[in-house]
């Protein structure tokens, strides 16, 4: 909102409520830097510094994304979407890390990751990432559930071992 805007006007444009978003990094400049640039078109965000804290506050509030780093202190990345996904939590996850946990994605295809950003990235390649996967899960064909065969299916990255 500018200065001089009337207080109601960006809630009378917006025809659907915000989305919330969860970030999880260990790195307290990158949650700032995230929520200050999804924050810019409107996107509600909170932030946790580690995986059990993002687990607590995945179970105290109800996001439209988690973009979570890999390399977390108490539960990683890959620790979280699977408790995530245990809890049959449809929230879609964009797994952004440093050095990508590509073994262990390959094995466990039931973590439907709807994407994942290689350290360091644009900005503009973050929120062009969050619009697409929520764009996509917006509608009812685009929601995340585990398949029920989920054993059998290839993996979500193209790797088979």
């Amino acid at each position: 909102m500018q200065a001089g805007e009337p207080a109601g006007a960006s809630v009378q444009c917006q025809a659907n409520p915000p989305h919330q978003i969860l970030v999880v990094d260990e790195d307290s400049d990158l949650r700032l830097l995230y929520a200050d640039v999804l924050a810019l078109p409107g996107y509600h965000v909170d932030a946790a510094e580690d995986g059990a804290a993002g687990w607590e506050a995945l179970q105290a509030n109800n996001y439209n994304l988690l973009i979570t780093e890999h390399s977390l202190p108490k539960l990683t990345g890959v620790e979280l979407v699977r408790k995530l996904r245990s809890a049959r939590m449809a929230v879609p996850v964009v797994l952004a890390a440093v050095r990508l946990p590509t073994y262990e994605l390959a094995r466990n295809p039931s973590l439907q990751l709807a994407a994942t950003l290689l350290k360091p990235f644009a900005v503009d390649v973050l929120l062009d990432t969050v619009k697409n996967v929520l764009r996509a899960t917006d509608s009812p064909r685009g929601q995340i559930a585990p398949p029920p065969d989920w054993q059998s299916q290839p993996s979500a990255v193209g790797l088979r071992l």
